[in-house]
């Protein structure tokens, strides 16, 4: 166990800060595969614009990787142009 106090409050934040971390990562995979399953052009660029922005904001809190996010972001994109009108 932590012996000083500013130990005891790491232990703190970094718990919460985990918590979160945990719940937008889930929340966006969640999100993705949404996506993959939309057949709608449409609604799938809707999606993919919220998606994308999610998986951004991941990758700026070093959630995770910068080059995973961009090639998250490049086969959604891919997809969603394949899609048929």
């Amino acid at each position: 166990m932590a012996n000083h106090k500013s130990a005891l409050k790491r232990i703190r934040s970094s718990e919460t800060k985990r918590l979160r971390n945990r719940f937008q990562h889930k929340t966006t995979r969640t999100a993705i595969r949404k996506l993959r399953q939309t057949t709608d052009k449409v609604q799938a660029e809707a999606l993919l614009k919220t998606v994308s922005s999610m998986v951004d904001k991941l990758a700026r809190k070093n959630v995770i990787h910068k080059n995973k996010a961009a090639n998250l972001k490049s086969s959604l994109t891919k997809l969603v142009n394949r899609l048929a009108a």
